[in-house]
């Protein structure tokens, strides 16, 4: 399976060299960033994250509204970021395509985002091609977007939630690892598509999978999710046990 990710990566690389002239972009020296974002006074924050292709990480945690760390060698993947009015950005300047990356086989490019727990988020990731760590158990979200171009993917969003919550999955030729609550409802709902899904411990019903604790409990998450080709793991997580 491992491998089969790893192969819709480089078809996906391979076929950007070819479509277009050479590229002025160059690998350098490894570069590292630390940045660190301030809440304010904000009462709710809306964070929109434009990736373009490496590894992305996505976690709560954070003291600040963000605190990350970036990691790259050409110069042209330093990444933007700004807040401004409860708005929260975090881009590369050429997320839609990996122009700069054409002909580069050797690049990195790592993001470290820590998120702010405790205020109300709205949350925007679009990510294209790699690998993500998508941790969003413990973020105070109110809302959900998620666009992935290609590569190997987790989202975890197991844990107790406040509320009910919105998502929206759209995806690529991504292979996609979907940690679910045990005691939160989820209703997980899938366009038709060459994708294959695997759902152990969940209920189907035609294009639509439940947890167990859906139609039970008073908060429940409602997934969509549009994919491409890929495997779609989707895992109910173990209920934490206190001791």
């Amino acid at each position: 399976m491992k491998t089969n990710r790893l192969l819709i990566v480089l078809v996906l690389l391979a076929a950007l060299l070819l479509a277009g002239c050479s590229s002025k972009a160059r690998v350098g020296a490894l570069r590292t960033e630390s940045q660190s974002v301030e809440l304010g006074d904000a009462k709710s924050v809306r964070v929109e994250i434009a990736f373009g292709a490496g590894d992305l990480q996505v976690t709560g945690g954070a003291d600040k509204l963000l605190e990350a760390d970036f990691n790259y060698n050409v110069a042209a993947l330093q990444p933007e970021v700004g807040y401004t009015d409860g708005t929260l950005f975090v881009r590369q300047p050429e997320v839609d395509g990996l122009t700069s990356l054409r002909n580069i086989t050797d690049f990195r490019n790592e993001w470290d985002l820590r998120l702010y727990d405790q205020v109300p988020m709205d949350l925007s990731v679009d990510a294209g091609a790699g690998s993500g760590n998508l941790q969003l158990a413990g973020l105070s979200l109110t809302g959900l977007d998620i666009i992935l171009g290609a590569g190997d993917y987790t989202i975890d969003l197991s844990g107790d939630w406040p509320r009910d919550l919105d998502i929206t999955i759209d995806a690529g030729a991504t292979d996609i690892r979907l940690l679910l609550p045990s005691d939160v409802g989820a209703r997980v709902w899938f366009e038709e598509g060459p994708h294959i899904i695997q759902a152990p411990g969940m209920l189907k019903d035609g294009h639509v999978y439940t947890n167990t604790a859906y139609g039970v409990s008073p908060v429940t998450l409602h997934i969509n999710i549009q994919s491409g080709i890929g495997i779609i793991n989707l895992e109910v997580a173990e209920p934490v046990t206190l001791r």
